[in-house]
């Protein structure tokens, strides 16, 4: 999470967004060699029925929730054991959690897929559906709802790179290739099922991983607000020992010196 990685992720939105802001068409020729692939149905977009590809994504997508459960499960029993330490770094928990929740979560799935009406390729009417087809920029599509901008499931494989963030020095680059890789393969999936265009994909991945860095650059590089490593821990401990407190007294055990 250096200022490269920022670098990089800045200049690929700004050259990706240009290219095919000027050139839309781009992404429905990117898109129809795959709408072009038909099953013995005739169903268009055939991969997306093929069911090795649909058991991988049904199995990558545990992937992000199998990764954030242990900091998920720290803060909780800090909170249910409030003097007891936590299994993993507060801080680890918090930035974990924190760009889950800010980038597929809020951003991806609550802001832009809500409210952004880019149409999938599937339902545009070049490609058999009945729905009009936009440019990247331009939310004024027909979809109603879950639409194209962006892929929520790349966004979530892209997340994998926080915790690649966290790893000790000597294997966060291999951490960095491996969330890579899964990030691009669940991409040219959801683009060979007609589930999302380039353009979505690649924003997908290039904002998710701006919230990881401003996330990880708040939490742990910038001095003005980075944490002590034992502050997240003693704030939920100090916001839990009262309610503990209460409910041991209510059956009778005896309280604890605070820490």
């Amino acid at each position: 999470m250096n200022r490269t990685g920022l670098i990089v992720a800045l200049g690929i939105a700004i050259i990706v967004g240009l290219v095919f802001g000027v050139f839309p068409q781009l992404d429905l020729a990117i898109s129809q060699p795959f709408h072009d692939v038909f099953d013995i149905k005739h169903n268009q977009f055939a991969w997306r029925l093929y069911e090795p590809m649909v058991a991988a994504r049904d199995w990558g997508l545990w992937i992000p929730a199998l990764l954030v459960a242990p900091a998920v499960a720290a803060v909780l029993l800090k909170l249910a054991l409030p003097r007891r330490k936590m299994f993993m770094s507060g801080s680890a928990a918090l930035f974990l959690i924190a760009t889950m929740a800010l980038g597929p979560g809020l951003l991806v799935n609550v802001a832009l897929k809500e409210h952004w009406s880019r149409p999938r390729p599937i339902d545009v009417t070049t490609m058999g559906g009945d729905q009009h087809f936009v440019a990247w920029w331009d939310p004024r599509g027909d979809c109603p709802n879950n639409c194209s901008f962006v892929s929520g499931d790349v966004s979530g494989m892209a997340w994998t790179l926080a915790p690649a963030a966290l790893m000790p020095p000597q294997w966060r680059a291999i951490a960095y290739g491996g969330a890579l890789a899964l990030t691009i393969g669940m991409a040219v999936l959801r683009v060979m099922w007609g589930a999302h265009f380039f353009t979505d994909v690649v924003f997908a991945g290039v904002l998710t991983f701006l919230a990881i860095w401003f996330a990880y650059a708040l939490i742990y590089r910038w001095p003005r607000t980075r944490l002590r490593e034992d502050a997240v821990e003693n704030a939920l401990a100090r916001l839990a020992i009262p309610g503990h407190d209460f409910i041991v007294g209510l059956f009778g055990g005896k309280k604890k010196p605070r820490p």
